[in-house]
């Protein structure tokens, strides 16, 4: 099978790390893996913040669980009042992408640099997770302010790495492949009906 596609079919959210740092050379992969995602009007309009300091994660966790115990949303309140929980799951690397607010399509361009990255990992034997409950920390002004993002950007998605632990491998969940028409033209080869 291609390379790509056997990363794409075998990347995992990965929410157990081990506590070791990935290398410089890894993490400048992952970022350069980012800067060649598709971007609308070849504006490149991201910024990557990463954060490996362990004191700074632990204040963006809790930051993040402080406006998940405000949601209305149970499950997310009850999770933000547990106090083992961190957002970034443990992993000792944490990678923000912003995007410009001015820029054509900052939120499409972001979250293809944000998916370049995911693959880029996988395919270094890097452990990841898209994290979406970071948005509780971006809704506050002041936490925001914490990353010191160049003027006129914001942040939009943010992403952990590491190496996983071995419980957090497994094969994931079964994809639903019912998902795809064809106007005009012949069926899809091997397509379900």
């Amino acid at each position: 099978m291609n390379e790509v596609i056997q990363a794409i079919k075998s990347r995992r959210s990965v929410r157990k790390f081990r506590p070791d740092q990935i290398s410089e050379a890894e993490l400048a992969e992952i970022i350069e893996a980012g800067c060649y995602a598709p971007t609308a009007c070849n504006e490149q309009p991201w910024h990557f913040s990463i954060v490996q300091d362990e004191e700074f994660l632990r204040r963006i966790s809790e930051l993040a669980a402080e406006g998940m115990k405000k949601s209305s949303v149970s499950w997310q309140q009850n999770m933000g009042a547990n106090p083992e929980f961190r957002v970034t799951y443990g992993a000792p690397t944490l990678i923000v992408v912003s995007g410009r607010s001015d820029a054509t399509a900052p939120r499409a361009d972001c979250a293809a640099a944000t998916q370049n990255m995911l693959l880029a990992a996988k395919s270094l034997g890097i452990g990841s997770v898209w994290l979406g409950l970071v948005r509780y920390l971006f809704a506050s002004a002041p936490d925001v302010a914490l990353l010191e993002l160049p003027v006129g950007y914001e942040p939009l998605y943010a992403a952990a790495f590491g190496y996983p632990s071995e419980q957090s491998l497994g094969t994931g969940p079964k994809r639903n492949l019912d998902c795809v028409s064809r106007i005009g033209g012949a069926p899809l080869a091997g397509a379900p009906r």
